[in-house]
């Protein structure tokens, strides 16, 4: 229908409005303390440090900017060229109305799109990142992920989306909650899997040497009541020079992974901290409420999703038939972003209040603010962090607090 259509329009138009808003404030921002460097972060970066932070955000966004403009033409193309209708006409004719050809139409479909965004994440890797020291990938190996990457997708987007689309056959009406638990089980499912099944795939994972260093964090889980099942070194160097820390799976299926340039950059009491902080995210309870969250917005979802499918306007108006789920799925992974943009601010700030959390865990794990705070430092500077994000900017999109508010945090709590 024509105020679809339109609609549609509008929204991509006001999202990509807003995007590049955001990104021209904290680009204004940037510039704003270029010159010289704030007093609250004198004493995190020297002046060349912070210099090269300042470009590195500035360089940053502008290919952001670039690239949410690509993204948006890419999208209205696809939603009005008639590429959508043709794609499924071809799948849907090896077997009309079978779940399998439904389910190769979804994934082989979302596959292919991402295929304009190659160039521009090239880009990324080969000119952006390696221009400031971080790129340590290789041509070849760029590819070859992206090749298991595809790969994956169809050995496991493939029986997913046919068990999705099977349900309706099974259960009827209410497919919709059937297809949430499958998805939400199979999540859980992959948080157990993923760290033995699937990471290794792209990653080297080995355990933490005997030493100082494992004896203080074996210890430090030891106190706070965190049972890990291993500690382990991912190479993470072999793509990046960023360094980051996180645990995976659950009861005794957790596992701690650092990576490589983190244990390289900290001391070991930095890394003990760092550590002290991911176990805060467990021990605050931030993990099962991020799962009831996420499994109550999925539950919407496919609420939606199964409104959408008998509203034979909605599937009509790109040139789709009207109820058929695997379309209406698919429109919905290419739209829903139009209306979710607005609300991300309110993850953010939720997992800001948590990172706060975590930090407060951290200091009491170590009986002093100063090893989580002098890990925090290190990562700014060895990350070239943008310590002075515009306000607004940081609201909708930063997941964690800045440097400065998270060591004011520190030091002013009790």
């Amino acid at each position: 229908m024509d105020w679809l259509l339109l609609t549609v329009v509008m929204l991509i138009c006001l999202r990509l409005a807003a995007q590049l808003a955001l990104e021209a404030l904290n680009r204004a921002e940037s510039r704003r303390h270029a010159a010289r460097r704030p007093p609250a972060v004198a004493g995190v970066m020297d002046e060349a440090t912070y210099a090269r932070s300042v470009e590195y955000t500035q360089a940053k966004s502008r290919f952001a900017s670039v690239d949410l403009a690509y993204d948006a033409a890419v999208l209205l193309v696809v939603l009005f060229s008639g590429v959508l209708p043709w794609l499924w006409r071809r799948f849907d004719a090896l077997a009309p109305g079978a779940a399998w050809s439904g389910s190769l139409f979804l994934v082989v479909t979302l596959i292919l799109l991402g295929l304009p965004g190659l160039p521009l994440a090239w880009w990324s890797q080969f000119r952006l990142e390696a221009r400031f020291g971080f790129n340590q990938s290789t041509p070849g190996l760029w590819v070859a992920d992206q090749v298991k990457n595809t790969l994956l997708g169809l050995a496991i987007g493939f029986p997913l989306a046919w068990g999705l689309l099977a349900l309706v056959g099974w259960v009827g009406a209410w497919w919709w909650v059937g297809g949430f638990a499958l998805l939400f089980g199979f999540q859980l499912l992959m948080m157990v899997l993923y760290p033995k099944l699937i990471l290794p795939l792209f990653n080297k994972l080995t355990p933490l040497p005997e030493g100082d260093a494992r004896s203080r964090l074996l210890a430090l889980a030891d106190r706070t009541g965190f049972r890990a099942k291993t500690i382990e070194v991912m190479d993470g160097s072999k793509r990046s020079a960023h360094s980051n820390a996180f645990f995976t799976g659950f009861g005794r299926f957790r596992r701690i992974v650092l990576f490589d340039t983190l244990v390289a950059q900290l001391t070991q009491e930095e890394l003990e901290a760092v550590l002290a902080h991911e176990i805060g995210h467990y021990k605050c309870g931030h993990i099962p409420k991020f799962l009831a969250l996420m499994a109550a917005l999925q539950l919407g979802a496919f609420g939606a999703v199964a409104w959408l499918a008998g509203a034979p306007w909605f599937s009509a108006a790109f040139g789709l038939p009207a109820g058929a789920l695997a379309p209406t799925f698919l429109l919905f992974a290419l739209l829903g972003g139009l209306v979710t943009f607005w609300f991300t601010f309110l993850g953010n700030r939720l997992s800001r209040k948590n990172e706060y959390e975590a930090d407060a865990f951290a200091k009491k794990a170590m009986n002093s603010p100063a090893p989580i705070i002098g890990a925090l430092r290190k990562l700014s500077q060895k990350n070239l962090s943008n310590l002075t994000p515009h306000p607004l900017y940081g609201a909708v999109y930063h997941s964690h607090p800045t440097l400065v508010e998270r060591e004011r945090a520190l030091v002013n709590k009790a």
